[in-house]
């Protein structure tokens, strides 16, 4: 009785730690979003892993540099950032792949506001600092 007891504790303490790791990593990418519009260089430099690879939905590629560069430049401003069908396609204590639907407006000094309608796949790698973002891609929804 007291094997199956704790194995049923030890089972418990695996699922718990588990939502533990979605609700930070769900907490993070809250917080990227936030980053992202609010052009927050300290959160960003936090949450965005130095070989980070962020795909645009047009085929543009960014590296950590390029995207605080490009936010305090004014080159692309994000005016609000809602996600949609957020979907841990899967987790574990070292990394975790998340589907969104993802409705974002958007901006640049160049040119007027846009609407995007998107599906982005987003790669998170937990480190010894929390969830950092190591690749995104985002891809157009008609």
């Amino acid at each position: 009785m007291r094997f199956i007891f704790t194995i049923c504790l030890f089972l418990s303490a695996l699922l718990s730690s588990g939502q533990v790791d979605s609700i930070s990593l769900k907490q993070a990418m809250a917080d990227l979003d936030k980053a992202l519009v609010s052009k927050d260089e300290r959160t960003l430099m936090r949450l965005l892993n130095d070989g980070v690879s962020y795909g645009h939905s047009n085929g543009w590629v960014q590296n950590k540099e390029d995207i605080i560069n490009d936010l305090k430049s004014g080159k692309l401003t994000y005016n609000k950032i809602e996600n949609t069908d957020v979907t841990i396609a899967a987790i574990n204590s070292n990394w975790a792949t998340v589907r969104t639907n993802t409705n974002a407006i958007a901006g640049s000094a160049s040119g007027p506001t846009f609407n995007l309608k998107l599906h982005v796949l987003q790669v998170w790698v937990r480190t010894k600092d929390g969830w950092q973002l190591i690749a995104r891609q985002g891809v157009k929804l008609q």
